[in-house]
């Protein structure tokens, strides 16, 4: 999930994908990279600046249904209203791709905007944003695969940023996954999802679990290899038609394609014929993308071989399994969220599921994170409710929508990696499956299937990103402060040495110290509250110095603990980094006060 403040440092009037607090900063010009969720904050509430994006971004956004919910305290049940997009219609501005534009700011003041596409999914872009001093690239969400790399490196409008012509002061950099792993490709993923439904019988029924926007090239390669159109709710092909405009002009309707996607999805013109896309109103077809909370007769009364995204399969052959990373988990369905939390709220969740749900302690303590990290960040959670299951007033019981957070939760309570999910399934029943000569019966197979198709990059590919523009600074725009602090994440670590200048002074890692010496503060209170811990009179100077010079030293030897426990792949949220975590400032203290001189 994004957590980014909106704010771009070197243009103070240009806000990006966050638009609340704009009362206290004015926007003059706004910017949406793509219509995930978490981008999203604040925008139904706009009523002043324009705001920038794709013409396919712009009509989805149009069309989105929402449904934010609030906590009734009194009745002890969840409150959903509708929200949508289309009061903003007339300050969503369409920009094209690769073209440079000017937006005036003010008297004499100008920038220059130009659309880069992501690679994430349909209709997100990245945003270089230009004047005659300075110059940033907003990455978004983006899969930096080497294929894409190399096509923006010879873009014409970043030609002069990947030849060392001009320096960018600073990439925007999508954090999502920061993990040393290797993911594979898009395409690595496609051969893999083919050649395993090559393997079921002809009239074997698939389910593709699309949940929300970036798996549109999926549908495509599978509607063309089954020889079968794909079957949608009406929400969804609602949705796709928009990415098509038609103008009548005389007797001829000319129709215009918004997004590369869109032809092969809901069809096209030739000549005086119009042809159909893979997607399909037909419920009698091979392959389903139905809505999660109704799905469609054929489904109900025949047996269903599930197709399910993950983000990667590891080394050690179990798999990353994608739970939501980055944000957008739900976008695609009509899912209930809550609205952005108080601690108010987390506490009273947190209470009530320990009242009346029986949880064990691990999984209450991974719904508290996943409800703190979701008010710190002042956007929407998902409840992994489809909103069908509320009453026809949009409302359900606290204790349902908790049992639904939990219960996902529950699905996905292994070791995490960057909010993806390391899982003990084996990539050998795959493999088996290509050694087969001959299709097996349907009872032979699994009735699921699972192949790789991250839409975020991890590290390595990150880094291929920033080595590519050689930028003055970066700056995250996914960040786990909390884990931060306690790994000792940094840009100048992560990124340092394929920047412009290495020694200079990343302005994140600058705030990040500056919420370190924050936390040396709050565990220096600690210790002089603690009453089992006795300040030698005249020793209070030396706390604050030690403290920091301890905890680093334990940030680091412990995280290569943990590391080592799992080979490589840190089960951030597991049992025992947990452990290692509660320890932590216990034993700071005991070596503060062993080295009080």
């Amino acid at each position: 999930m994004s957590t980014f403040d909106g704010i771009i440092r070197e243009f103070p009037g240009v806000r990006i994908d966050f638009f609340r607090g704009l009362v206290d900063q004015p926007a003059l010009v706004c910017f949406l990279s793509h219509v995930h969720s978490d981008h999203l904050a604040g925008l139904d509430a706009l009523r002043s600046s324009f705001v920038y994006c794709s013409a396919a971004t712009r009509e989805i956004l149009l069309r989105l249904e929402r449904y934010p919910c609030r906590i009734n305290y009194a009745q002890g049940i969840l409150e959903a209203r509708e929200q949508t997009y289309r009061q903003q219609a007339k300050l969503l501005k369409p920009l094209p791709l690769d073209t440079p534009v000017q937006i005036e700011l003010g008297p004499h003041e100008h920038i220059q905007a130009t659309l880069i596409d992501a690679n994430h999914c349909v209709g997100a872009v990245m945003f270089l944003i230009e004047n005659e001093h300075n110059a940033i690239l907003y990455t978004g969400d983006v899969r930096a695969e080497p294929w894409w790399i190399n096509s923006i490196s010879r873009n014409p409008c970043l030609v002069e940023y990947t030849t060392g012509l001009r320096t960018l002061d600073r990439i925007y950099l999508d954090t999502s996954v920061l993990d040393n792993i290797h993911l594979q490709s898009k395409a690595e993923g496609l051969r893999e999802l083919l050649a395993q439904v090559a393997r079921y019988p002809s009239d074997t029924l698939f389910c593709m679990q699309a949940w929300t926007y970036g798996y549109e090239e999926v549908w495509t390669a599978l509607s063309k290899a089954l020889k079968s159109r794909i079957h949608v709710d009406k929400y969804k092909m609602r949705i796709y038609k928009s990415l098509v405009s038609k103008e009548k002009s005389g007797k001829f309707a000319i129709q215009t394609n918004l997004s590369k996607e869109a032809p092969s999805l809901v069809g096209f013109t030739c000549g005086n014929r119009q042809l159909p896309g893979c997607l399909t109103l037909d419920e009698d077809v091979r392959i389903h993308s139905c809505e999660k909370g109704t799905p469609c007769a054929t489904m109900q009364h025949n047996p269903v071989v599930w197709i399910k995204p993950i983000v990667a399969h590891l080394t050690d052959g179990r798999d990353l399994l994608e739970i939501g990373v980055g944000g957008g988990a739900g976008d695609l369905m009509k899912e209930a969220e809550l609205q952005s939390l108080s601690e108010d709220d987390v506490a009273y969740l947190l209470e009530l599921a320990t009242e009346e749900l029986n949880i064990p302690k691990e999984l209450r303590e991974d719904l508290g994170l996943v409800l703190q990290k979701s008010a710190g960040s002042l956007r929407n959670l998902a409840v992994n409710m489809d909103i069908s299951s509320f009453t026809d007033d949009l409302h359900t019981t606290m204790k349902d929508a908790l049992h639904a957070m939990v219960s996902k939760l529950k699905d996905t309570h292994e070791p995490l990696v960057s909010g993806s999910q390391i899982t003990t399934a084996s990539t050998d029943e795959f493999d088996a499956l290509a050694e087969v000569e001959h299709p097996p019966r349907l009872a032979e197979l699994p009735n699921q299937i699972r192949f790789p198709y991250a839409r975020h990059s991890s590290l390595p590919e990150l880094r291929l990103l920033v080595e590519a523009f050689k930028p003055r600074d970066v700056w995250p725009c996914t960040v786990d402060k909390r884990e931060w602090l306690l790994r000792g994440i940094t840009m100048r670590g992560l990124f340092g040495d394929l920047c412009a200048d290495h020694q200079s002074n990343f302005e994140h890692d600058q705030l990040m110290a500056s919420l370190f010496d924050l936390q040396c503060d709050e565990d220096e209170r600690h210790l002089r509250d603690d009453d089992s811990v006795q300040v030698p009179h005249g020793h209070q100077r030396h706390t604050r110095h030690w403290m920091k010079r301890c905890h680093k030293s334990l940030v680091i030897l412990l995280d290569e603990v943990v590391r080592g426990s799992y080979q490589g792949q840190v089960g951030r949220e597991s049992a025992t980094h947990r452990d290692v975590q509660t320890l932590m400032r216990h034993v700071t203290i005991i070596w503060v006060y062993q080295r009080l001189p």
